[in-house]
């Protein structure tokens, strides 16, 4: 029998005594307990742990004794420990001191032994090791990113053989759940390997990436994946409320990277044979008439064939900028699970480094795939299903990513099984379907800061163990200097508050859970990701209360005022539709809103009433909270259509400014936002689906 309860850990300690008896009891259906799965609170804190087996843990008490760490494992808090024996630190200082590669002889290193260690060695594998937040082995069952106090990630896997848990591909728990007073420890067989190479530096270590890594060089591109943190953020001035706000501001990168066995199985075996099949892929993309790459055709930008690979506009260049996102984000954080339903596909839209292109990110069957391409994706010939097999065929059964998680110092590299391209038909195949957007999917810095599905007790410990008030918010939430997002502009500073509510521990009803704020007189712009060309529904999501204030949207090409054209009248957040018992429509938010479950046709005649109005129920495709109510039967959400417009594939900045300027604890609200093709909303054959 095991017994877990990792929110109440103080509660289980109380009651403990209590539950023996019962647990006793349970066991006379079986001959024997298993004591080994049973915890026991031995009263030590992770200090005390390390120190009263000093035979096996006194290499790494030392390294922490080194820079003070002791004392903060012998306080009150809760920590997680992965704890290398006195074997794997011993091993992993002779791999520091004898690593051939590394830029500073030794790595630093004074002498071989662990007194060669420096100070900054020392911090560095102390804090690599720790966690300022608790990690069960459940959270790691199904493989997770755990955010280091050194601010470095470490990947959880579960070895497919043994069933035992690998840290960083390499480093093995030996055993876990050691449950303390501060914390809990588990001990893993080898140190925890990090990298301190950059992108192409990591890469160019794996011999299965050499042509890969080849082509980062030649195209230069290896030289503009070096950033690591933006300078010049501005202070915060009036944060009374004391929110977490982020000291630096992390930036990366992730690469999705063919090995040499899958370019071969492409004949691809030379950069040459590379550049070829770049310029069979890209040659006519910008072609008048036929070209589909629309931001290249718009422009009469011209494409080159040549030989000079570090032309922005050669092929060989556009080929890999495709497979560079412009952040970084581990195998598990590419797409995020919180409050769908059962049968639906994650899916994300990212945008890369071939200017104004997306790839979009979708698991099925457990699989993680890149730009699979399914007809009538976002259509339906059912009333509140998804479109059957007859009129959803599978065109592309997409690109696997495997989840290897080779970690660089600014990012991750992902490997690949086939070959990724902007070809025809991700325009117009892959990306033609309805695509919804949670507003941190296009704010890079949320997933290179781990901020994107951050938990409160992250957020809390990042924060000094403070919560932050203000208004009616009150918890442990993040507020962002009015410049740390390069995709975001803040037009009056502080007036703004920039907030991320990440909703871990809520029931909101919100798209995968979290929420972004912005407090007080706001007045921001986003840049929207960007979409091919063709006549687009602009949508937008969020929640109504009466905190939420009235909100004028304007739309431009750029970020300045003068490039702004207001759209529509101003929209009153404030305004929640009232359920109606006979299931009428209801008249006091304008929004024709009803509780579809009480029409007779699952409210599809008052979706087109609405849709007709410029509004839209929730999606099917979440919950309140962990399994609640649908956003669909939820009155407080709601889908405003924005405009209704031709895009070209470029630049635009959707514009968010209050019109209620007094009121400086308006509370706005964006949770997501969806481009919706003409051929979805005004289909001649089937429907939008609900979800």
């Amino acid at each position: 029998m095991r017994i877990i309860n990792e929110n109440k850990k103080r509660l289980l300690r109380l009651s403990w005594v209590l539950l023996l008896p019962l647990a006793w009891m349970l066991g006379s259906c079986s001959e024997e307990i298993d004591e080994s799965n049973l915890y026991t609170f031995t009263g030590e804190t992770i200090e005390d742990f390390l120190v009263n087996r000093s035979d096996e843990f006194s290499d790494f008490n030392y390294i922490l004794t080194r820079v003070g760490y002791d004392k903060i494992l012998s306080a009150y808090g809760m920590y997680t420990c992965f704890a290398p024996t006195n074997a794997a630190i011993q091993e992993y200082i002779d791999s520091l001191y004898n690593d051939q590669a590394a830029d500073v002889a030794h790595n630093g290193m004074t002498s071989q032994g662990i007194e060669g260690l420096t100070d900054s060695l020392c911090n560095d594998i102390a804090l690599f090791h720790l966690a300022n937040t608790e990690v069960m082995a459940v959270d790691m069952t199904n493989g997770m990113t755990i955010n280091t106090m050194l601010g470095r990630d470490i990947n959880a896997a579960i070895d497919s053989i043994t069933g035992l848990t690998v840290l960083n591909a390499y480093s093995t728990i030996t055993s876990m759940d050691n449950e303390l007073e501060n914390g809990v420890l588990h001990v893993v067989n080898h140190a925890i390997r990090r990298s301190n190479r950059m992108i192409a530096g990591e890469l160019a270590q794996h011999d299965d990436f050499q042509l890969f890594t080849q082509a980062l060089m030649v195209t230069g591109l290896a030289d503009s994946l070096t950033a690591l943190v933006r300078t010049g953020i501005e202070e915060i001035t009036n944060n009374t409320a004391k929110w977490y706000v982020p000291e630096e501001c992390k930036v990366g990168f992730t690469v999705f990277a063919e090995s040499d066995e899958t370019l071969s199985a492409n004949g691809i075996n030379n950069i040459e044979d590379m550049a070829k099949y770049a310029n069979e892929v890209y040659a006519n993309c910008a072609d008048a008439g036929s070209g589909w790459y629309d931001y290249y055709r718009n422009h009469n930008i011209v494409v080159s064939t040549g030989t000079d690979y570090t032309n922005p506009n050669n092929c060989l260049n556009m080929f890999v900028r495709y497979h560079i996102l412009k952040f970084r984000a581990s195998y598990d954080k590419l797409l995020y699970s919180f409050n769908e339903v059962s049968k639906v596909s994650l899916v994300e839209y990212y945008e890369t480094m071939l200017p104004f292109t997306l790839v979009k990110v979708i698991r099925v069957s457990g699989k993680r795939l890149l730009n699979r391409w399914v007809t009538n994706t976002s259509l339906t010939d059912r009333i509140a299903e998804m479109g059957t097999a007859s009129i959803q065929t599978v065109m592309r059964e997409g690109i696997e990513i495997k989840n290897t998680n080779i970690q660089a110092l600014n990012g991750y590299i992902h490997p690949i099984t086939g070959m990724l391209a902007y070809d025809y038909d991700v325009p117009h195949g892959v990306l033609n379907e309805r695509m919804r957007f949670d507003d941190t999917s296009f704010l890079w810095e949320m997933m290179s800061n781990s901020h994107r599905g951050a938990t409160y007790a992250e957020i809390k410990a990042w924060n000094g163990g403070i919560s932050g008030s203000e208004g009616s918010l009150s918890g442990d939430y993040i507020r962002y200097p009015s410049n740390f997002f390069e995709n975001m502009r803040v037009y009056n500073g502080n007036n703004t508050h920039v907030m991320y509510l990440s909703g871990s521990n809520n029931g909101w009803s919100n798209y995968q859970g979290d929420e972004f704020n912005c407090m007080g007189a706001y007045d921001f712009a986003f840049r929207l990701p960007p979409v091919p060309d063709g006549t687009y529904e602009l949508r937008m999501g969020y929640t109504g209360n009466g905190n939420r204030g009235m909100v004028q949207f304007y739309l431009g090409r750029n970020s300045t005022l003068t490039s702004m054209k207001a759209l529509d009248i101003p929209l009153d957040m404030r305004k929640v539709p009232v359920d109606n018992a006979d299931g009428s429509p209801d008249t006091n938010s304008g929004t024709g809103w009803c509780l579809y479950t009480k029409t007779d046709d699952m409210g599809v005649e008052s979706d087109a009433n609405m849709h007709n109005l410029g509004w839209m129920r929730g999606p099917l495709y979440y919950t309140v909270g962990k399994g609640g109510t649908l956003a669909r039967a939820n009155a407080q959400d709601l889908r405003r259509i924005i405009a209704k417009m031709q895009f070209e594939q470029g630049e635009y900045w959707l514009r968010f400014k209050t019109v209620l300027p007094d009121y400086t604890t308006t509370e706005f609200h964006l949770d997501y936002i969806e481009f919706c093709p003409e051929n979805v909303y005004n289909n001649n054959q089937y429907v939008e689906d609900m979800y």
